[in-house]
């Protein structure tokens, strides 16, 4: 696995310090793909909300001050509650900043924030807007784009459903390059009951297409990755057993001390 860093872990450090230099600290602690996230990029987006751009010009600068680098961006979008328009300008420019910072495998990870009565168990449950993924995978595919959801207000398991009915509406190639970002303290904060990591090791490798490690203790938001309520080095073994070699993302909360619980977080999933 890549072990990386995404930008919504600064936000402490954003008011005084640009993108570019965060990126740079992140790298001195070991990281080595960053997760450029919406609302988090500083002098790299511009507006917010349905009127959020990302400014191509400084992604440009910070991706060429960095070649050894990956780097993937990440973006809210509620395509799992209303029907987003595959040509709208806000979608096309995410996929341009896509383009941009993904050099030869692109990459947009998305999340739907909005509150949702889950899970949805059948694929009669998936509501007609979430089908609307549809013309957004096919969008996303025809620009050679790879597309992830992450699970915020549904188990693992739900979204698996919702990739795989998707799937079955688009082209092999479409299908192909939409998947998850499986985090499974997401789920566990939201359906303590459930075993989220069984939920992640019974997905396809082909469907994990970036994966979020965080932690908590007691429930509450831990600021490392280390030892806590999920047990983040079975997942990581079950990550290494269906031979996962993409991104894995630190989205640890934002401190003063971040880049030290960044690295610490590096070491344990090293231990």
């Amino acid at each position: 696995m890549i072990y990386g860093a995404i930008t919504n872990s600064w936000r402490e450090q954003l008011p005084s310090r640009t993108v570019k230099e965060l990126v740079g600290v992140a790298v001195e602690k070991g990281a080595k793909h960053i997760e450029l996230r919406q609302t988090c990029l500083g002098e790299c987006e511009e507006g917010a909300g349905n009127d959020w751009r990302p400014n191509l010009e400084q992604l440009r600068n910070v991706v060429e001050a960095y070649p050894s680098l990956t780097f993937d961006l990440a973006m809210a979008l509620p395509c799992l509650t209303q029907k987003i328009d595959p040509a709208g300008e806000m979608f096309q420019a995410a996929l341009a900043g896509a383009k941009l910072v993904g050099g030869s495998q692109p990459h947009l990870r998305v999340v739907d924030p909005s509150p949702i009565d889950g899970p949805w168990d059948s694929p009669s449950d998936i509501p007609e807007e979430a089908l609307g993924l549809a013309g957004l995978a096919s969008e996303a595919a025809r620009q050679g784009v790879i597309m992830s959801m992450e699970n915020s207000a549904l188990p693992i398991r739900s979204m698996a459903m919702v990739v795989e009915t998707v799937r079955g509406m688009v082209s092999e190639e479409a299908g192909k390059g939409l998947g998850l970002c499986p985090d499974p303290t997401n789920q566990l904060r939201r359906f303590s009951d459930s075993d989220p990591l069984a939920e992640l090791d019974s997905l396809p490798l082909d469907m994990i297409k970036i994966v979020h490690f965080k932690q908590l203790r007691s429930g509450k938001t831990h600021p490392s990755v280390d030892e806590g309520d999920l047990d983040c080095l079975r997942m990581r073994d079950i990550l290494n057993a269906k031979g996962y070699a993409g991104a894995a993302i630190m989205e640890i909360p934002s401190d003063a001390a971040v880049f030290d619980n960044l690295e610490s977080s590096f070491q344990y999933l090293n231990s």
